[in-house]
């Protein structure tokens, strides 16, 4: 240990643990672990009689027990840093000075009846006996002192002998110089006669409503010690609260795996595009977060101090993981065997055990950072298939909380979903659901096919699309369309621009979309040199290998069809693999007179409305070629290019078609598309998720305090 090296903090909660931290009523040791999980930056330690080994087993075995930064055990003798479980031998050499063993202390104390050595105890530097006689008389004090040891007496029963310098407070003390806590920054808990040397030390402190009568005597007139009339962890918490240490639990958690900021350099940074889930919930958190109540859980790589640093006035509590488990979960168990059977594409799915393991674990630990900032009969509003496995959890450890789940992706039909190994895990925690929420009748159809007949009871079902803002789309296209001097999409002469905007993903179909551009090339000669494909498609998260194959094909393509078809500086495709800002995106939409989706499975696809709200608003324009898998394609109907993208020759049809319409055509085609992708506004959409979730909930009464 090397003491001077340690960061300050800000809030430390010393305590006792038997009487103290574990005393009281279960709810509320539930809801002071809750709070402590909540509240990151408290750091928590264990000032108790109990040996390592007693104090490792309890946290083996009780979920409610906080875990500890360190551990003063056996009455002060011995000092653990739980990095590694290891003795701080510096500071345990300081404390344990003049100790002259067990041995010596119980051959000087053997002549004492009263006395019963604690044989079951395991004990480090100290002598712990059971005291039969009330208070210690004067010989037994007297052969103590002739020792060169100190002594303690507590509840009438237990005596300890220890070190000259031994002692919860002095062991408190020394970490405190080490590791420069101010007095200020410290609660000091406890219950009994063994921690008064806590309160000695002239920081807050708080003894518990079952504490001794003869602690509470020897603290009694101290401004500092808080004595409210609860037991054990309900009084910490109480007295953590009067410190504003700890804020209370939130109405409405929002959980999703992502935060909706993202850091870049060491500074976090928001999203580039007013439109997605992300921007989604920001802005419905910030507009309405009085009236929500809300907060945001996310999960981060990012170590717990930094994670402690959030943006400014966002409602945003992070999880750290480490960076190897959220490899495990989202690049191979979440991106290589869920994400295949959402798409359809089973023949893809790929499992791992030991991803699988970093999945559940994951949602273990999501379920438990939700749980710990939701209030007594709270709203849970989780997202997307990272997290299937938290509504069972939340069930078994919360069932006070309604609990909703929107799915932003496709929902596979039945048949489909029980191609996953672990499909029946999966459906079990999807029917502890309150509400499921999908973008289109047919996801919510395939979602109560799968649980029909196995489920103990349906959730409710909920079918909400999620648009666009469109204002602020509006807005920045006309903008944009104002630099570019107000041309009328396209590019110079009669040259046609096709469009894509598109992450790299097997389920975007793009090599589906290169090839159909070349058998149109062959199919038409006169569209040669008269066509231009733009493909904007940014690569996936560092570290996703679901993807490669996808990516070294659509290249292989890309540079043959461009080999085959160059000439006079003219070249079919042009391929953007960086991540454009959303200002750039818009430009590239306005210059497009196709936009061209060919998704084999899709959530909403806010791509598609975008390009339409940005030629609605600019007077220009423009034909959506759209996938009939889709979502959007189940509110445009015919009024848009269906297209096939399992049928190579329907994807040159229709793309051949929205080439041969006239302007006044493509006109009152995009006219037509504006009013149908008419969805709400990303924040009327969330406040109507919340209020779906809550619907037909009953709430439950807060449980009594003790």
């Amino acid at each position: 240990m090397s003491g001077t090296e340690a960061a300050p903090v800000e809030k430390v909660l010393v305590t006792d643990l038997d009487g103290t931290l574990l005393g009281g009523d279960e709810e509320s040791r539930h809801r002071l672990r809750r709070a402590l999980d909540r509240h990151r930056d408290i750091t928590v330690v264990y000032a108790t009689g109990r040996n390592l080994a007693s104090v490792r087993t309890l946290l083996n075995a009780d979920l409610y027990v906080p875990w500890p930064q360190w551990i003063i055990a056996d009455v002060g003798a011995s000092v653990i840093d739980t990095k590694d479980m290891s003795h701080a031998e510096p500071l345990e050499t300081v404390l344990r000075t003049g100790w002259p063993g067990e041995h010596r202390v119980r051959q000087a104390l053997h002549r004492f009846p009263e006395l019963v050595y604690q044989d079951t105890v395991a004990q480090e530097g100290r002598c712990s006996y059971y005291l039969t006689a009330g208070r210690p008389s004067d010989e037994i004090t007297a052969a103590v002192a002739a020792l060169g040891c100190s002594w303690t007496h507590s509840a009438e029963r237990y005596f300890d002998v220890l070190p000259p310098r031994a002692g919860k407070g002095q062991a408190l003390r020394e970490l405190m110089r080490r590791l420069h806590w101010p007095r200020a920054a410290l609660l000091v808990a406890g219950d009994s006669l063994n921690d008064l040397s806590l309160f000695r030390l002239g920081a807050h402190g708080v003894v518990v409503g079952n504490a001794e009568p003869a602690l509470v005597a020897q603290v009694s007139g101290d401004p500092l010690v808080h004595r409210p009339a609860l037991d054990g962890a309900a009084a910490v918490l109480d007295a953590l609260e009067r410190l504003s240490w700890v804020r209370s639990p939130r109405r409405v958690v929002i959980g999703y795996h992502r935060p909706p900021w993202q850091r870049y350099d060491g500074r976090w940074r928001p999203p580039a595009s007013p439109n997605g889930i992300l921007p989604t919930l920001v802005s419905a958190l910030g507009t309405d977060a009085g009236e929500l109540d809300a907060v945001w859980a996310a999960a981060t790589t990012e170590d717990a101090s930094t994670a402690a640093t959030v943006p400014p006035g966002l409602p945003l509590t992070l999880l750290p993981l480490p960076p190897d488990q959220w490899a495990g979960y989202f690049h191979r168990a979440c991106k290589e065997t869920l994400w295949p059977a959402l798409t359809s594409q089973a023949h893809l799915i790929r499992h791992d055990p030991a991803a699988w393991a970093d999945y559940e674990a994951v949602n273990t630990a999501f379920a438990r950072h939700v749980s710990s900032h939701a209030e007594y009969g709270g709203t849970v509003w989780l997202h997307d298939y990272n997290l299937w496995l938290v509504p069972a959890l939340l069930r078994q450890h919360r069932p006070d909380l309604t609990v909703g789940l929107f799915h932003h992706t496709p929902f596979p039909d039945p048949w489909t979903f029980q191609r996953l190994p672990m499909a029946d895990q999966l459906r079990a925690s999807l029917a502890q659901l309150d509400w499921a929420g999908f973008h289109t009748v047919g996801f919510a159809r395939n979602f109560r096919g799968l649980l029909a007949g196995t489920a103990v009871r349906m959730p409710r079902i909920g079918v909400h699309p999620l648009g666009i803002d469109r204002k602020a789309v509006a807005i920045l296209a006309r903008v944009r369309a104002d630099a570019a001097s107000g041309t009328d999409g396209g590019e110079s002469g009669d040259e046609k621009t096709i469009l894509s905007v598109e992450r790299l993903d097997y389920a975007k179909a793009p090599v589906h979309k290169i090839k159909a551009l070349g058998e149109l090339l062959n199919l038409y000669p006169a569209l040669r040199g008269r066509v231009h494909y733009r493909l904007v498609c940014p690569p996936p998260e560092k570290g996703i290998r679901a993807y490669d194959t996808t990516r070294a094909e659509l290249e292989e393509a890309i540079a043959e069809l461009n080999g085959y078809w160059r000439r006079h500086g003219w070249k079919p495709v042009e391929y953007i693999t960086s991540t454009l800002p959303f200002e750039e995106v818009v430009d590239h939409y306005l210059a497009a007179d196709i936009f061209w989706v060919t998704s084999l499975a899709d959530g909403m696809n806010l791509t598609a409305q975008e390009y339409v709200t940005a030629h609605m608003a600019t007077g220009r324009s423009g034909v959506l070629v759209l996938s009939r898998y889709a979502g959007a394609a189940d509110y445009v109907k015919d009024h848009a290019l269906l297209t096939d993208p399992h049928s190579p020759r329907d994807l040159v049809d229709k793309l051949h078609a929205a080439l041969a319409m006239t302007p006044a055509q493509r006109r009152a085609h995009t006219v037509r598309l504006a009013g149908l992708l008419a969805a709400p506004a990303p924040a009327e959409w969330a406040r109507t998720i919340i209020a779906a979730i809550d619907q037909g909930s009953h709430r439950p009464s807060p449980p009594a305090q003790s």
